[in-house]
């Protein structure tokens, strides 16, 4: 059945660069036909009042370890990955890239089947697969199981290619202890998105991986060398180079709002600044705790630790941290929501930006209230 022509109006609207006032959306037969101010506004058969909600391309995260329950290391199969989908749908995500925390390689291969058969399949919200190792270091690990890290063999080398070669993304999360630099050349010529991160690697070696093609960094802050006022590490780095973007946990706990503040204000382009969940099973339950390859992962007070206290990914979804960049750190509205939006999109290849030239879908909008507590679909 055709889709009665739709006009959305009162309210603000995120084209993905822009903040817009006093205009309104047109959409027919369920895609996006006009962005124009109010007086221009043509005819619909149903107007749409959003009563001061944002209009907004949906969230595209890059770093999603689980949902609705499940982990992908438990399950990675395509029943598992749909579920996490579903879960991270329903929490304003238009795409999102499921995340293998470091495994064995039966378990990576494994799940690089599924992604493969979820994409062909048509799963929806599924743009691809984010493998955070197991080529990191030990030193860095995090919550990351140390017994699996290990540096990355020429078979590897070949499974993550012709994986990059086969999804419409792959993101990998690699430290140079553990890459060469010539690996992560390869890896990039064959279409990967190389992420530096869980490494102890000096500013040099961090420079010298990003002139061999790494384009991120790996939640910004976390896992990684910090910036020191004699050696700037991976955090300097990653500030310092244009070309790489950087994924932040913006809960307020994995980084401190001033230190946010600070990395936006020296973050040098034309690479950006964009926000991650890292979120686990919990997203979207009300779970108190789960567990991780065995290791028990308690939720308390917005914190997701290890028995011995370390941070074990995030409690966040994305409208959480719109909320905490705009209101503790102090980023313009339209800055945050295209940290959430067209930057991660674009890494990975994705035009979500709101424009009637565009294949723009009314199921790709989502409608955020404008205290950014709660997020909704378009209608």
């Amino acid at each position: 059945m055709t889709r009665p022509s739709l006009l959305f109006r009162n309210g603000r609207i995120f084209d993905g660069t822009r903040l817009l006032d006093g205009h309104v959306a047109a959409f027919r037969d369920g895609c996006l036909t006009a962005l124009v101010p109010e007086r221009e506004a043509p005819q619909a058969e149903e107007v749409v009042d959003l009563a001061g909600d944002i209009l907004s391309p949906g969230y595209v995260d890059l770093q999603v370890n689980g949902g609705d329950g499940l982990m992908l290391n438990d399950a990675p199969d395509v029943a598992t990955l749909t579920r996490i989908a579903q879960a991270h749908r329903r929490l304003g995500c238009r795409w999102i890239l499921p995340t293998l925390i470091t495994d064995t390689p039966d378990k990576t291969r494994t799940t690089i089947e599924a992604a493969k058969t979820a994409i062909r399949q048509g799963v929806d919200g599924i743009a691809g697969l984010h493998l955070e190792g197991p080529h990191l270091s030990v030193t860095r690990k995090g919550a990351h199981d140390a017994t699996l890290i290990r540096p990355m063999e020429p078979e590897d080398l070949t499974a993550l290619c012709d994986a990059a070669r086969a999804l419409p993304a792959l993101m990998v999360t690699i430290a140079p202890e553990s890459v060469t630099p010539e690996q992560v050349n390869t890896l990039t010529q064959a279409g990967a998105a190389v992420s530096l991160g869980h490494t102890d690697a000096d500013f040099d070696i961090c420079t010298a991986h990003i002139a061999a093609g790494a384009r991120c960094a790996t939640h910004l802050f976390n896992a990684m060398s910090q910036l020191g006022n004699r050696e700037p590490g991976l955090v300097g780095a990653a500030l310092s180079s244009g070309q790489l973007s950087c994924g932040l946990i913006a809960d307020g706990i994995h980084v401190h709002p001033q230190s946010m503040r600070a990395a936006f204000a020296a973050k040098i382009g034309p690479g950006g600044i964009f926000l991650v969940s890292d979120a686990m099973a919990v997203a979207g339950t009300e779970l108190g705790e789960f567990h991780l390859e065995g290791r028990l992962i308690r939720r308390e007070a917005g914190r997701l630790t290890l028995e011995d206290g370390t941070l074990a990914g995030a409690d966040l979804d994305l409208t959480q941290a719109l909320n905490v960049l705009v209101n503790r750190v102090g980023i313009p509205l339209d800055q945050a929501l295209a940290a959430a939006t067209t930057l991660p999109g674009r890494l990975i290849g994705l035009d979500v930006a709101l424009a009637p030239a565009s294949a723009n879908r009314i199921a790709d909008v989502i409608r955020i209230s404008p205290d950014l507590r709660h997020c909704a679909p378009a209608i």
